[in-house]
């Protein structure tokens, strides 16, 4: 097997991605609870055990600060490999699908620290940035694919 020296990298990278992917899952879980308990009439049989959306707040909050920091470690992986691989960058469309998916990613945790009654607008960016991110996320998968694709035999 020709494998670049960067293997430890990119095995970081793969699981920061796979985790990426998980936090995704559970910030929609607990994203979709916290609408669901916000506006429904009859909240879910367990928010007393939640005191209400604080604890689920708190929860999603904790998890979007993982996938952050998560993410900018992925950039920082693609950038420190791809460097030290091929002495520069944009070697494929995986550069622009991912720094449109850690700009999505700032974007929907900038305006979850803005979601507030004063700023109404903030909420609706950042489910939108969410919704953006799904298919972002698909899209720096595939193309994530075919890099991992050229280190294989």
């Amino acid at each position: 097997m020709n494998l670049p020296s960067f293997l430890w990298l990119w095995k970081i990278a793969a699981w920061s991605m796979g985790l990426s992917l998980l936090a995704y899952l559970l910030l929609a879980v607990t994203g979709f609870w916290m609408f669901r308990n916000r506006t429904s009439a009859h909240p879910s049989f367990i928010s007393p055990f939640t005191e209400g959306n604080t604890n689920v707040r708190s929860l999603h909050f904790l998890i979007g600060s993982c996938m952050v920091s998560l993410v900018l470690l992925l950039l920082l992986i693609g950038i420190i490999g791809t460097f030290g691989h091929f002495g520069s960058l944009g070697h494929s469309s995986h550069f622009i699908s991912g720094l449109i998916a850690v700009v999505l990613v700032l974007l929907s945790g900038g305006s979850a620290l803005l979601i507030n009654r004063r700023r109404p607008w903030a909420r609706g960016v950042h489910v939108g940035a969410n919704i953006a991110l799904f298919f972002g996320f698909i899209w720096v998968s595939l193309t994530g694919w075919s890099v991992v694709q050229k280190y294989l035999p």
